[in-house]
């Protein structure tokens, strides 16, 4: 038996996002989805790289110059986060896997320190390259 539509109209909604607050484990494990599919297209600029550096110093020019750009360098700062918030996040896994980590309160804490340790892990590499210690501007 159909409902008339103005008592469909009447009916509370579902929370909308407004109200509806994500928990930090939530949000890191959407956010584990996601750096593993950037992941996953951040190889082909790695097979992109290989491959320049293997045609020779013109092919390998061009790669140069176009991950030395601004959207280059966001590209390749975000490919760098993804992978150590990846791997961070993958370790915090392998701890649950073993039986560890499970209480609401210890798995916020391991997933806000794996943000705040892939974004540092991240900022240092960055840090390390710019200022010539990494061998890349040598």
């Amino acid at each position: 038996m159909a409902e008339h539509p103005q008592k469909l109209a009447a009916r509370p909604l579902s929370p909308f996002t407004s109200i509806f607050r994500w928990p930090i484990t939530m949000v890191t494990s959407i956010t584990h989805r996601i750096t593993g599919v950037a992941l996953a297209a951040g190889t082909l600029m790695l097979a992109w790289w290989l491959i320049a550096a293997a045609n020779g110093p013109d092919t390998y020019e061009v790669f140069v110059d176009t991950i030395t750009t601004p959207l280059g360098q966001i590209v390749l700062f975000g490919f760098t986060w993804s992978l150590a918030y990846h791997a961070l996040n993958g370790i915090r896994h392998l701890a649950w896997d073993m039986g560890y980590g499970f209480a609401v309160k210890t798995a916020n804490q391991t997933g806000i320190l794996v943000v705040v340790l892939s974004i540092l892990l991240t900022i240092g590499a960055f840090a390390l390259v710019w200022t010539g210690n990494g061998g890349y501007y040598q």
